[in-house]
């Protein structure tokens, strides 16, 4: 019987449209574009989706800091995300925003469902209220000292301790707008029952856990959570923009955006769709692999709510396979920091930095298993030494040699066995790495490949034998450009740029995620650098850079 096709779902998180993108999410976000680009280079069916979180409280904290319609904010951060996502080469086939209409009525659609399916219910609750600004707080309106570990805190989440809060638990509790104490007054909410599927969902945890396909982050949190036991949660909130609850008499509350941001994954799907007139079911059924992309601290969103949406939707069939959770990124040796703007913010560093520099720096040094810092003096050595003297290196002075010596025309010559050997097992080992999210190995793997392609030329001194032995000469340089076709593709979902750049060079057909066992041609321009040098006094003008801007905030 002939197997069915599987397809690759890609959900990365969808960043706040309230401040400029910074390192920090595109650390936990480049993992989504590596899967999407080796998975389509192998031919599978993708679809990769994401788009801008503009429903949520902290929008709604900055356009009231800058007296402007939230629009205004929305439109502007959405549009520099999206430019952004573009020129760090993030190929989503749809990256789209929450206050659409698509969006709007698939969450509203998804909200009565589950209330048809008994899984939504109306409870009379105590909520924060801010007598100075007359209104009741949403979570994030509300900030105080953390119960459990004693820190700073938001109302609905701690950063420090990831324990998810209710506003009430919090101690010395202040409005975020005002500064002023707020009192507790009595309201009416929905609540999503998430307690039903404690037993479920602790089944279901031990089952990725055996499987391997989540991150050591996501399981311990999330045992953490399900060992605790599992709370029905508020699913409404008095909030000044966002999904209207469609229930009669309670349009004036909103869908709580907990639930309705994490609903995005299939509401861009269902835009998509409409969009491209292709199907949807393919892509949230039986035969979908999912991966979710996000940073630590929405892991539970991902791990516990997005799961009990599905199972109350009774779309097991879609719970999520890989959950892709990096940790965080520090800055200097420093927590990132956007209230104190100590960041390095996207828009910044695009203007003095090529993408490949960026997104090869961020997967060599990925916080996959723990922490890690971004440097600029290691990122510009990282540069240097690595995609420069390595990598551009090994390109560039073999094809400078064809330039100089062949008139461009690629030598031909008998593929040596041993050789091809260790190309195909480079792909097979790659991809293992790859499809269980393991792309710091990954990239390490294919460049320890690199520094044997370096010490074979060196060994074969082509430089020599052009003059004292052709036929070994020719047969040294053919190697070098086939292990470079095959870099090409190899490294394709990590460095685009410069691998598009490449098969321009040696006319390459479209890049697959198979051995290039056989290449003859001619270069199709003249070579020029791979890359180029970063002056190392950059390190010392972007340190500066970084601490004045955090002086002057």
């Amino acid at each position: 019987m002939e197997e069915c096709q599987m397809s690759i779902f890609i959900g990365g998180a969808w960043p706040y449209a309230n401040g400029s993108l910074h390192l920090g999410h595109i650390s936990s976000l480049l993992p989504g574009d590596i899967l999407a680009r080796y998975y389509r280079q192998r031919g599978e069916n993708v679809l990769y989706v994401s788009g801008s979180d503009c429903n949520g409280t902290p929008i709604a904290i900055r356009a009231k800091q800058e007296n402007v319609p939230v629009k205004e904010i929305t439109d502007r951060y959405h549009a520099e995300f999206a430019a952004c996502f573009s020129k760090l080469g993030f190929s989503y086939d749809i990256y789209t925003r929450t206050d659409n209409s698509t969006h709007h009525q698939a969450v509203q659609e998804i909200f009565l469902q589950l209330m048809e399916n008994g899984f939504i219910y109306k409870k009379v609750i105590e909520q924060t209220y801010c007598e100075s600004c007359v209104q009741f707080l949403p979570d994030r309106y509300v900030e105080g000292i953390c119960p459990n570990c004693g820190k700073q805190a938001r109302g609905d989440q701690c950063d420090f301790c990831s324990t998810i809060l209710d506003p009430l638990d919090l101690l010395d509790k202040r409005c975020k707008l005002c500064g002023s104490t707020p009192t507790v007054k009595e309201t009416e909410h929905f609540y999503f029952s998430i307690s039903k599927w404690e037993d479920k969902l602790t089944s279901y945890v031990n089952e990725m856990k055996s499987k391997g396909t989540w991150r050591d982050n996501a399981i311990q949190l999330t045992e953490r959570y399900i060992n605790e036991g599992l709370h029905d949660r508020a699913v409404s909130r008095d909030l000044p923009l966002g999904v209207n609850i469609p229930v009669a008499g309670y349009e004036d509350k909103k869908i709580y955006v907990w639930i309705e941001a994490v609903s995005g994954y299939y509401t861009a799907s269902i835009q998509w769709a409409k969009e491209t007139g292709q199907d949807l079911t393919e892509f949230w059924g039986k035969n979908t692999i999912s991966y979710y992309i996000h940073g630590k601290d929405n892991i539970p969103f991902h791990t516990v709510i997005w799961p009990a949406i599905l199972l109350g939707l009774q779309k097991q069939e879609a719970l999520p396979d890989y959950i892709v959770s990096n940790e965080y990124v520090t800055l200097e040796k420093k927590k990132l920091s956007t209230s104190r703007n100590w960041a390095v913010w996207v828009p910044d560093i695009l203007e003095r930095y090529e993408p490949d520099s960026i997104r090869y720096f961020l997967t060599i040094n990925a916080p996959e298993n723990r922490d890690t810092d971004f440097s600029w003096r290691e990122f510009i050595y990282s540069h240097n030494s690595e995609l420069l003297g390595g990598y551009g290196n090994f390109v560039h002075r073999t094809l400078k040699f064809i330039e100089k010596n062949y008139n461009g025309v690629v030598p031909r010559a008998k593929t040596d066995a041993n050789i091809q050997v260790k190309i195909e097992k480079l792909y097979r080992d790659s991809s293992a790495l790859i499809e269980n999210a393991h792309f710091k190995q990954a990239l390490e793997l294919i460049f320890a490949f690199i520094r044997d392609a370096n010490k074979y030329f060196d060994e074969q001194k082509p430089w020599k034998t052009i003059t004292e032995n052709k036929t070994e000469c020719d047969e040294a340089i053919y190697h070098c450009v086939l292990i470079i076709a095959n870099l090409t593709q190899l490294l394709a979902p990590f460095l685009p740029f410069s691998s598009n750049q490449l098969a321009q060079w040696l006319s390459l057909p479209p890049l697959q995620w198979e051995p290039i066992s056989a290449y003859s041609g001619k270069l199709a321009d003249p070579v020029k650098p791979l890359f180029t040098r970063i002056d190392i006094q950059c390190i010392d003008s972007e340190i500066e850079r970084l601490y004045q801007q955090a002086t002057n905030f």
